[in-house]
């Protein structure tokens, strides 16, 4: 008889009211900054995206996830990195992992305008013929994360001891991607998972989605996995290795995964709408002076460009080849 698989603890992760930031901004701030440095996670509600607007944005993922395989494959570049439009299922691996995720996903970006100055180094985005209302609802999406991006780092600034506004020059036309991804109904016997354990390469990301199980956080304290059940609707945020590199691991990027489900829900899709904020491509990530001290000396004394990095990465995750 085989042994039943026992269900990881939740992670106690509280969940955090944005719209209190506008009365109370230290301590929004300090609450966020607390869960951060405990779990390197938040959940945070009232996050301001309409939910109309979720909810179509929901609709016209799953219509472009149930288009065509060789419709799909149209929108795919070839060594372009993953940056814009359509990426097949197993193509992008976990840094040290030995299988694929068993995922498809597609990169909606910044909309910049002709001439701009990063255009050499953010790809224009690709848009498909359908879904007919795709490109109005995404690009509508891409600047409510936006908004919401900028109160979650005007609260971790203030946490950090900068000014409120510290952020604001690194993110401008910052190089942030809006993932929507689905994970396929797998076999049972299905080889890996449908995400491999990683970290975030950005400054912090904001998820919607992670109502259906299977988001896991490892948890540092207790070296557990553990799992992450937010409220509906709710933001799962996180931070990114960007963000640990700059604060020089006072925020940390904690690794995480997507498990895959039980054998009686692996004949349903599960789809989730990561947005990735990254700061503009010249940003140069330099450890904050404030966090270097005796106990904790700079890790990072060189510094890097937030291109250059992200290169970096992308070449450990396969989505870039050397």
């Amino acid at each position: 008889m085989l042994d039943t698989p026992i269900a990881p603890s939740t992670a106690e992760v509280p969940t955090l009211s944005l719209a209190s930031q506008a009365r109370d901004p230290q301590g929004f701030a300090a609450d966020l900054g607390g869960s951060f440095r405990r779990f390197g996670f938040a959940i945070v509600a009232d996050h301001g995206i309409p939910q109309d607007l979720i909810d179509r944005a929901w609709q016209e993922t799953a219509k472009l996830f149930a288009l065509p395989h060789a419709e799909k494959r149209d929108y795919f570049t070839p060594g372009g990195g993953g940056a814009r439009g359509y990426t097949p299922f197993k193509t992008e691996i976990a840094k040290g992992a030995s299988a694929v995720d068993l995922k498809e996903f597609w990169h909606v970006g910044r909309e910049l305008p002709a001439g701009h100055r990063f255009a050499d180094s953010m790809a224009p985005n690709v848009w498909p013929t359908r879904p007919e209302s795709f490109r109005d609802t995404f690009i509508e999406l891409f600047a409510a994360f936006d908004r919401a991006g900028d109160k979650l780092l005007s609260a971790i600034a203030i946490d950090l001891g900068l000014a409120s506004d510290w952020f604001d020059h690194a993110v401008e036309d910052g190089n942030s991607v809006l993932r929507l991804l689905h994970y396929p109904p797998i076999p049972a016997d299905a080889e890996g998972v449908r995400a491999g354990a990683h970290e975030d390469i950005n400054l912090i990301t904001l998820l919607l989605g992670a109502e259906e199980a299977g988001l896991e956080l490892l948890d540092r304290d207790s070296g557990r996995w553990l799992a992450i059940k937010p409220p509906a609707d709710a933001l799962v945020v996180n931070v990114g290795d960007m963000l640990q590199r700059l604060t020089n691991h006072v925020l940390p990027s904690t690794t995480h995964r997507v498990v895959n489900p039980p054998p009686e829900r692996r004949g349903h899709s599960r789809y989730s709408m990561p947005f990735f904020l990254h700061p503009a491509p010249d940003f140069l990530i330099e450890t904050l002076l404030d966090t270097i001290t005796a106990d904790n000396p700079d890790r990072y004394p060189t510094p890097i460009t937030a291109h250059d990095y992200l290169h970096e990465r992308l070449v450990e995750i396969g989505l870039v080849k050397k």
